[in-house]
């Protein structure tokens, strides 16, 4: 087909399913973790980089599998039936109805749900990590040795099936996760949002083996990788017996290795070794990279999103930004600094993309600190928050005793919170001046919970005064950039008021509904209200996302209902779009570093040693990963914008670090190398046919 073996269109495809299985489920799983599974931010983090790492941890298992004992044919059908079970459990254990027998909208078992959860998510880890090694590889096999231009090309159509199965994905699962469904209760969508990827997956193992028959399968032929550590173990055991001072040093320690392998291996495990070594930095980029999953994910969810993107899908940014970034920077950047004289060598590169991935964290170290001032300021231990709401048409002067403070409240409005330490706290007096005199109300505070925040409602009609002290049960800011709206009845009769025809309540005069969850954005609701009035309704205000309203229902003039609205939590004001310039960052920290990091790797290593170096660049991944869920599980930072720092104040660090190690790196040739040893083998090849002429001839005589 066009010169292609038809056989690399199977695996085009496989790779596209499996790319879109594994990010379309990754992009939601935090969000899984923290609001599904109800675990905190920072275990849930904890999960997801265990979770990640495991999955660059298992190619090399894969690798030695395909290579030593099942050949990669075997090991991806294998592997992907893994996968695939692993996608299926995990969407089965994200079902709510599950477990919840009572009906109530929430799992009756939620160890159930975690249980099914871990054990896909390990699955998913053993499927997708043992594969990751083995497509590519496999692909490339499909081609014969004078078909270098096509297979290089069918390298490019399969690199751009894996970016494109990454950017739908990240578009698609995150809009399923955010509508509603459910057998007896509604709830976010997480069993279609893992199921698609799982069905996704079905369909990549289907495409895999129906293309059986065409592909060319090359047997296994043992792996270099450990063929390298049985001779670098063979070397320190060996040195290790030789230790005496009786036997002579050798120029490199690998050399005590001569006795069992030969030269040639030797020297390219040097070579390996050389460039492994400059790996050893490296995981700090990858620590700081992939938190877009986790920490930026979560951070999104506390922003303003009102162009209609999902928290989990601003991580699109990251490959939309690679496909421009990554010719820019090639074809326009690249060349300036070139014209510049300005010897810009590949470790060189490496070290501006860590300088600017440490960046990118002090950019969102800035976005956190403008959205943690947007965050309410709950009651510590001891301490109990009070707010005034007049909803009287005259001014009113509150007092605090024992002499507190003195605060002035204007008619329909609302005082912000004020915190009180519980225990002194006796009684509050209002002051008001109404048509029949000067009027002063008491209202004992004495029965207060420490820790809580109240709401003392209040209002000088014709009649006398009327009061209500009233809990307010929310105790931090509303998830998913939901809202929460409550109804107080500022109406001298009880009323019935409904929103969007839902949400059914009565309510006496100066009483106080439940909050009711709506979603976040630009939407206007109904809200409707029955009484000795009659029916009245009016179309809300935008609510934007993230805060909490209490709304006065006061009148009704000619079937249009009279509300006040009092602002009990801000909504998010800092926009999603501010998170653009740490992802630009990044990109352009991804794009010096980790395209450049491959190119350098593989231009310092011998032919037959590829797979160790790549190997060891998924370790780095794994170990970055690794340092993430140390740093939050152990760290003691209160504050998330400290933890940001601290994470780019670690890679600035490592950056320095690596550059003095650069500046000791001398560039080799392999292919050199490897013809010097050609050479050499060749001589003492002659040199043998040499010898076993000479012996023929000496016995012939």
């Amino acid at each position: 087909c066009g010169g292609f073996p038809v056989s690399i269109f199977f695996i085009v495809i496989n790779e596209f399913c499996e790319r879109f299985s594994y990010y379309g489920m990754r992009a939601v799983l935090v969000l899984y973790f923290t609001y599904f599974l109800h675990w905190s931010d920072n275990f849930a983090t904890v999960i997801y980089h265990a979770f990640a790492a495991l999955c660059y941890l298992t190619p090399i298992l894969g690798a030695i599998i395909a290579d030593s004992w099942l050949g990669k044919f075997k090991t991806i059908v294998y592997l992907s039936i893994v996968y695939t079970i692993g996608q299926t459990v995990l969407s089965v254990g994200s079902i709510n109805d599950l477990s919840d027998h009572n009906r109530d909208g929430s799992p009756d078992n939620i160890s159930l749900h975690i249980a099914l959860s871990m054990i896909g998510l390990i699955l998913i880890a053993l499927g997708t990590g043992g594969i990751k090694p083995c497509v590519s590889a496999f692909g490339g096999d499909q081609f014969e040795d004078d078909q270098e231009n096509l297979r290089n090309t069918f390298f490019s159509l399969f690199y751009l099936s894996i970016n494109a199965g990454s950017l739908i994905s990240t578009i698609v699962t995150p809009n399923i996760r955010a509508t509603e469904c459910g057998i007896h209760s509604k709830q976010r969508c997480y069993p279609l949002a893992f199921g698609i990827p799982a069905i996704l997956m079905a369909i990549a193992l289907i495409v895999f083996i129906i293309g059986s028959r065409m592909y060319k399968k090359v047997k296994p032929q043992g792996n270099v990788m450990l063929e390298v550590c049985n001779c670098i173990g063979f070397a320190i055991k060996n040195r290790f017996r030789h230790r005496s001072k009786e036997f002579p040093k050798r120029e490199h320690w690998l050399d005590w290795a001569s006795e069992k392998y030969d030269k040639r291996l030797i020297a390219q495990t040097k070579m390996v070794l050389k460039v492994l070594f400059l790996y050893i930095p490296l995981p700090m980029f990858w620590a700081l990279f992939d938190q877009q999953g986790s920490r930026w994910t979560l951070q999104a969810t506390a922003m303003n999103g009102d162009f209609v993107v999902q928290p989990d899908q601003m991580q699109i940014v990251n490959p939309i930004l690679i496909v421009i970034m990554v010719p820019v920077v090639d074809s326009v950047i690249y060349p300036l600094i070139k014209k510049c004289k300005i010897n810009f060598t590949p470790l060189k590169k490496m070290t501006v993309g860590m300088f600017l991935a440490s960046m990118a964290f002090v950019a969102a170290a800035l976005v956190q600190v403008q959205i943690d001032k947007t965050y309410p300021v709950f009651p510590a231990a001891g301490q109990t928050q009070i707010r005034l709401m007049n909803l009287g048409n005259v001014p009113a002067t509150v007092q605090f005793q024992p002499q507190f403070q003195r605060v002035d409240v204007a008619p329909k409005t609302a005082s912000h919170y004020m915190t009180f330490k519980t225990s002194e706290l006796e009684s509050l007096s209002v002051v008001a001046g109404v048509a029949s005199g000067l009027q002063n109300k008491s209202q004992s505070l004495k029965d207060l919970l420490e820790g809580h925040r109240y709401t003392f409602a209040f209002k000088f009609p014709a009649t006398g005064f009327n009061s209500n002290l009233t809990f307010d049960n929310v105790t931090k800011k509303p998830e998913e950039g939901n809202n929460l709206v409550r109804f107080i009845n500022n109406y001298n009769a009880p009323i019935n008021v409904s929103l969007d025809g839902k949400n059914y309540v009565v309510l006496p005069s100066l009483s106080v509904s439940n909050y009711t969850v709506i979603p976040g954005g630009d939407k206007r609701h109904i809200i409707e209200s029955s009484s000795t009035f009659g029916l009245c309704r009016v179309l809300s205000k935008e609510f934007g996302f993230g805060g909490a309203s209490t709304i006065s229902v006061d009148d009704c003039t000619r079937g249009s209902l009279n509300i006040t609205y009092f602002e009990d939590i801000a909504p998010n004001t800092v926009h999603m779009a501010w998170q653009i310039p740490q992802y630009f960052l990044l990109t352009c920290g991804e794009v010096v570093f980790s395209v450049t990091g491959l190119e350098f790797s593989y231009s310092q290593a011998p032919s037959n040693m590829k797979s160790v170096l790549q190997a060891g660049w998924l370790l780095t991944v794994a170990v970055g990963n690794i340092i993430v869920l140390i740093v939050a599980g152990a760290s003691k930072l209160s504050k998330q914008w400290a933890e940001y720092v601290l994470f780019a104040s670690l890679l600035l660090v490592v950056c320095v670090i690596f550059a003095i190690m650069a500046t000791f790196y001398t560039y080799v040739d392999p292919n050199e190398i490897e013809a010097q040893f050609a050479e050499e083998e060749k001589e003492d090849k002659k040199d043998q046919d040499d010898n076993e002429k000479e012996a023929e001839a000496d016995s012939k005589m």
